[in-house]
């Protein structure tokens, strides 16, 4: 259960699970965006919403694409134990572009340690989705969160 504190929290859902008053909030956002349409009336109309809930949603729904506009990122990572695992992922964010602000890493227990990365994206090659899966398939890499975005 979320408490007040919790309201500025993120969270990641996948497209297909999302209600469709937010599904079409995201529509018409790009819609508007993107220039297919002139003003919030026609999005809402082409896609079969109200105005009142557009307005209700699409100041707290984003693309994850949209992410890849933010600078500064922080993920957190699940390693495995063993020696050069977290030098592959330094290496690896280096070869992507990414500047390592932060990092802090937990003393392993039970074969597993966590790190926290706050990371500058400004010069990143790819998007940020793509450089969490491609994060996420290394090996020794248990887990990839994205907590933060500024």
């Amino acid at each position: 259960m979320y408490k007040r504190d919790d309201e500025e929290r993120l969270v990641l859902v996948r497209y297909n699970q999302l209600p469709e008053v937010i599904q079409k909030t995201l529509e018409a956002k790009r819609l508007v965006e993107t220039g297919e349409v002139e003003t919030v009336q026609q999005a809402v109309a082409k896609v079969g919403l109200s105005r009142s809930s557009y307005y209700k949603y699409r100041d707290s729904i984003f693309p994850f694409q949209s992410l890849n506009q933010s600078k500064m990122v922080t993920l957190v990572f699940l390693l495995k134990d063993q020696a050069g695992v977290l030098s592959q992922v330094l290496s690896f964010l280096a070869g992507m572009g990414v500047n390592i602000l932060t990092i802090h890493q937990t003393i392993p227990l039970q074969g597993e340690a966590s790190v926290s990365m706050s990371v500058d994206l400004t010069s990143l090659v790819s998007d940020l989705e793509d450089l969490v899966n491609r994060l996420r398939g290394m090996k020794g890499v248990q887990r990839v969160t994205v907590i933060g975005v500024e």
